[in-house]
Parts: C-alpha cells; structure tokens; sequence
C-alpha cells in the first residue's frame, strides 16, 4: 500500500508547493522519512530482525515533515543529460531529449547525480561524492551529520551550512 500513499502525499507536496519540480518533491520526502517505528524503535524486518535500508528504503514516510523539509537535492535538466551520457548516449540521442545541443562532459560519475542517497559499490579506493542543496525553507543554519558505514571514514565539506534568505 506505499504506492498509493506516496502518491497522495505527492500530490499534497504539488499543491502546497507547486513550484517544486519532481526531484525536489522526492528529495523531500526521502529526506524527512524516519528508519524508525511509531515507538521510536529501529523499523523490523520479518521475521522481527533489524531491517537493512535495503528493506525500507528512505524509511516512513512524515507527510507533515515532507511539508517544511529546509533542504531538498533538485535536478537540473543537465543532470538527466549527464546521467543519460553516462550511459553511453551520444550528442545525435540527446537530440530526442532536449531542443539544444548537449556536449557530455568528457567525465562524469554517477555517484554524483544529486539524488539524495549516496550508494558507492565496490569501495575500494578515495572516493569524493559532490551535492548541492536547495534551501526551501526559511533562513537557518544546517549541520552536517553522517554515521559512518564500519570501516569507512567519511569527511564532508563544509561542515555547515547557513542561509540568510530564500
């Protein structure tokens, strides 16, 4: 039953909010979701074990909180293009995209598509992972705060982040 619900709160977001584009309605639905239960317990699996972010995913959903996120992670058109690049199209496909000519950029990663989850496969080597935030929200101050994955060492730049106006 998520689908339906999701939707409606989709919905709910648009009409609130109808200058937000898709990816920002997303950025902010994932972004205020919980890995929590109503009892403020971590979310189980079956058969009652611990469940992954493989199982739940961005977590519950908190339409009231999906409302006023503060930040949200939009995609630009140049986003879908570099994704679509990165996948091997060339200028000629992009034409079927886009009424401008396009030029891939001669590299891109995907792990810098600014969606708000980071997935990084095969850890092996440093890595840099770049976002960038909207600010939707009133003026504040945001602190970053990560919990490392056992055996990673993440460092993000800058620490924090301050907003004086939309």
């Amino acid at each position: 039953m998520s689908c339906p619900h999701v939707s409606g709160i989709v919905g709910l977001l648009k009409s609130l909010h109808p200058d937000w584009t898709p990816a920002a309605i997303r950025s902010a639905i994932m972004t205020t979701a919980t890995t929590r239960d109503n009892n403020g317990d971590p979310i189980l699996d079956s058969p009652n074990i611990r469940a992954t972010p493989f199982a739940y995913g961005a977590g519950h959903v908190q339409p009231n909180r999906a409302a006023d996120p503060g930040l949200v992670y939009d995609l630009t058109v140049n986003d879908f293009l570099n994704y679509l690049c990165s996948h091997g199209y060339t200028a000629k496909d992009l034409k079927l995209f886009t009424d401008k000519p396009y030029n891939c950029p001669k590299s891109f990663s995907l792990t810098n598509f600014n969606y708000p989850s980071i997935s990084v496969v095969n850890l092996n080597d440093p890595i840099t992972v770049t976002r960038r935030v909207k600010n939707v929200g009133s003026p504040g101050k945001y602190y970053i705060h990560v919990r490392e994955p056992t055996g990673v060492l993440v460092s993000v730049e800058p620490g924090n982040l301050e907003f004086k106006k939309l």
